[in-house]
């Protein structure tokens, strides 16, 4: 545990100093306080939205930019090129040791980016609206860090198929399993759905929600903010599928699960085949 925090630390500072997290956190702060300072006016009210109102507006800033920033940022951290990849791993250390504190400190910072962009929000909203609907703002700052981790994760795998090597092929796939994972997969399933009597088209959406990573955070994050008004008839059809709310947690929870485990532990055993 001291070498992995020792790693952990490491990585953490430089991820700090880095433009492209520096970057991402200006960003993701301007965006969010936009979004927080406008969601009336594009509505057709005045003011600030309260935190509800806020964190639904934010979840689709979240579901966009906190996948691609994760990917692209984890695989130019986790896969060293060749002078550097033979530096780290010829430490007297476990090459999981490694992977996984990189990990941490990767999402240690990319969180702490992401809390001045929820901060910025926040703040803009509680001087504005006060604290009403503030457990859901907390719970998409939750989801955030989930969809963070998972990201991390994937990166993790496909950085270790890269190690010693040129990151060209690795950030290209990278970009490849964000356009997936984000945007493919969900029009895939509605262009199938469209063709299909409304039973088995439902279930063809629900699916393709539970299965996909982003589709799992995102709909765990409106269902938890809105309830069963997230999704209007959509919400009902999920709760008879899944057999009411402890149902959809289950299974919710056990999609978010899988993402967060397996990926990084295929990426352990590749990193441990690796010839570096």
């Amino acid at each position: 545990m001291k070498k992995l925090r020792l790693f952990a630390a490491e990585e953490l500072a430089l991820a700090l100093r880095s433009r492209w997290t520096q970057i991402f956190a200006l960003v993701f702060a301007a965006l969010s306080a936009a979004v927080a300072g406008a969601g009336y006016v594009l509505s057709g009210g005045q003011g600030v939205q309260d935190f509800a109102r806020t964190a639904v507006s934010l979840v689709q800033l979240v579901v966009l930019l906190v996948p691609l920033t994760a990917l692209v940022i984890g695989v130019l951290s986790l896969a060293p090129e060749r002078g550097a990849a033979e530096l780290i791993y010829s430490q007297p250390v476990p090459r999981r040791t490694v992977l996984l504190g990189k990990l941490l400190g990767l999402f240690q910072a990319l969180a702490a980016a992401q809390a001045m962009g929820f901060g910025a929000a926040g703040l803009l909203v509680y001087s504005q609206a006060g604290s009403e609907g503030v457990g859901g703002f907390v719970l998409l700052v939750l989801a955030s860090l989930l969809t963070t981790a998972i990201f991390l994760g994937l990166a993790a795998l496909l950085a270790t198929g890269a190690v010693g090597r040129k990151r060209t092929r690795a950030l290209a796939l990278a970009l490849v399993v964000w356009f997936v994972a984000v945007v493919l997969l969900d029009l895939a399933a509605l262009g199938i759905a469209s063709v299909l009597p409304s039973g088995p088209a439902s279930r063809v959406l629900m699916v393709a929600a539970i299965v996909n990573p982003v589709g799992a955070v995102r709909t765990g994050a409106l269902l938890g903010i809105e309830g069963t008004g997230a999704f209007g008839a959509a919400s009902l059809a999920l709760f008879r599928f899944t057999r009411g709310a402890g149902g959809v947690g289950v299974v919710l929870g056990a999609s978010v699960l899988f993402w967060l485990v397996v990926p990084t532990l295929f990426a352990l055993r590749r990193l441990r085949r690796a010839d570096v």
